[in-house]
């Protein structure tokens, strides 16, 4: 999600140093959305549609077109007691720093984040990105 930090928080990190005074800030859109949703916003940046099976460490998302089995659940990263929700509130970069989000989970629908349209980006956008830099990277470079 390295590609997320230059376009997201860029701005934010020198809003912060303009600061006298260190402070602790929450940098987020207020959106709440899942992993899964994200995977889903990849695959169909490629083409391919998802289709999830199985529940918890067994889930696996499985390529409808083809059958193959794409994604699975890594035990070292999976959180049976993990909350349900989660979401970033900003309020305080909002007041103290005069900052906005820039992205949209899905640039097709309204959203009340809206800052300033020449800058705004969509998580379209950097799904697309950061895809295509993955694509390309296993194109050089297989077993990275």
């Amino acid at each position: 999600m390295g590609q997320m930090v230059q376009h997201v928080n860029r701005k934010a990190m020198w809003l912060m140093l303009q600061n006298d005074e260190p402070e602790d800030f929450v940098i987020a859109t207020g959106e709440v959305h899942s992993v899964r949703e994200f995977v889903e916003k990849s695959f169909k940046h490629i083409g391919k549609t998802i289709v999830w099976e199985g529940k918890n460490e067994n889930e696996v998302g499985r390529c409808k077109e083809t059958g193959k089995v794409h994604v699975t659940v890594d035990l070292k990263y999976y959180r049976p007691t993990e909350v349900d929700f989660l979401q970033g509130d900003c309020t305080k970069a909002r007041q103290k720093l005069n900052w906005k989000p820039r992205v949209a989970f899905d640039s097709s629908r309204g959203s009340s984040l809206t800052a300033h349209p020449v800058s705004r980006v969509s998580l379209q956008e950097l799904v697309r990105e950061m895809v295509d830099a993955d694509v390309e990277l296993m194109r050089t470079n297989p077993n990275a």
